[in-house]
C-alpha cells in the first residue's frame, strides 16, 4: 500500500471501497419486468440488471455478476439512486453522470450525491467503462421489458 498514490486513493475512496465490499441491492429478482445484462470483455466486467418497473417508477431494482471495484461500486451506488425514483430522473442522472466521466460537466455542478465520490474515475480513461457499465445495463433494460 504505501506504493499507492494520492490519485488511486482519491480513486478507491472510502465510500467506493465500501460498496464494494458491501454492494447494495445485489442479487436478481424473481419476476423482473425489465433486465439487462452489460459486458465489458476487455476487462471481464459482467453485469445482470433487473428491475420492477410500474407507472414510470422503478419499484424495486437489483444487480448481479462481476467486476473490478469501481464497476461493483458504480452499480451499487446506482441501485441506491434510482430505486424507487422516477425513470426519467434515473434517465437524467445516468446523462449528468456519465457527462461528469467524460469530462463534459464538472463534478461539482452535476448534483450527484453520493456518485460523486466516483468522480475521480475521470482521470482514468481506461476505467470510465468501468463505471458506467451497470448505468448502460440499467438503460438498455429500461428500453426493452423483458
Amino acid at each position: 500500500m504505501n506504493s499507492t498514490t494520492a490519485a488511486e486513493l482519491d480513486l478507491y475512496q472510502d465510500v467506493v471501497m465500501d460498496h464494494k465490499r458491501a454492494p447494495r441491492r445485489f442479487g436478481t429478482l424473481p419476476a423482473p419486468t425489465h433486465q439487462a445484462r452489460g459486458q465489458n470483455p476487455s476487462c471481464g466486467d459482467d453485469l445482470q440488471v433487473t428491475l420492477n418497473v410500474a407507472q414510470g417508477q422503478i419499484e424495486d431494482i437489483r444487480f448481479s455478476g462481476q467486476g473490478c471495484a469501481i464497476c461493483i461500486a458504480s452499480a451499487s451506488m446506482m441501485t441506491e439512486a434510482v430505486h424507487g425514483g422516477d425513470v426519467a430522473v434515473a434517465q437524467q442522472l445516468h446523462q449528468r453522470f456519465r457527462a461528469v466521466l467524460t469530462g463534459e460537466l464538472e463534478p461539482e455542478a452535476a448534483h450527484l450525491g453520493k456518485l460523486i465520490s466516483l468522480a475521480g474515475v475521470r482521470r482514468y480513461p481506461g476505467r470510465i467503462k468501468c463505471a458506467l457499465l451497470g448505468w448502460h445495463a440499467l438503460m438498455h433494460a429500461l428500453d426493452e421489458k423483458s
